[in-house]
């Protein structure tokens, strides 16, 4: 069965938007060989991108320019061709290349597509669509970046959670940039 797997930054307070909305915090402009390394590993990967409206519409204003592909060539290589699904209400149409639109019953789609063939799904941003899927059970794994920054005030990712959420630690990773990288997984 595929995992959907949550891949988020954080600040030291916690939040991962700042009031705003906006997750630019998360571009950490500490030079690091090993981080550069990590962030190319992951976007070597396969699997479907998965997200809601709002970070739909932040994606699309930039992997697919020009900036992207000359700032992050690989990065943008992999975001631009890997299987996307965005579930919004609100939305008509969705222009980014290999992105799907899904317009209502979220959870049955995640359960269908975690019975299907092919990769995992990694959830970026998306908070809202992380509390509910996360209330239902469906998230399997949070990769949670923290960035050594403190924002005083934002979003979280579990905004909107209905009841307590406990997660079990399965692993830890450092950074010479300050970044710390936590993984977890739901306790049964």
């Amino acid at each position: 069965m595929r995992k959907l797997i949550i891949f988020n930054h954080v600040s030291l307070d916690g939040y991962f938007t700042d009031a705003n909305g906006d997750m630019s915090f998360a571009r950490n402009d500490i030079p690091d060989a090993e981080w550069d390394a990590f962030v190319a590993g992951n976007a070597s990967g396969g699997g479907t991108l998965v997200f809601g409206r709002i970070t739909y519409e932040l994606m699309v204003s930039f992997w697919p320019t020009p900036a992207a592909a000359e700032s992050m060539p690989d990065v943008a290589e992999r975001m631009n061709n890997l299987p996307k699904v965005v579930f919004s209400r609100t939305l008509e149409d969705v222009s980014w290349n290999n992105t799907k639109l899904v317009k209502d019953d979220m959870t049955g789609e995640i359960r269908r597509m975690k019975k299907g063939a092919g990769g995992d799904m990694v959830i970026f941003g998306s908070g809202t669509i992380i509390s509910q899927l996360a209330q239902e059970g469906l998230i399997d794994e949070y990769q949670i970046v923290v960035d050594p920054t403190a924002l005083g005030n934002g979003r979280t990712m579990f905004d909107g959670i209905k009841e307590k959420l406990t997660l079990k630690l399965k692993n830890t990773r450092t950074f010479s940039n300050g970044n710390v990288l936590l993984c977890y997984e739901p306790m049964p």
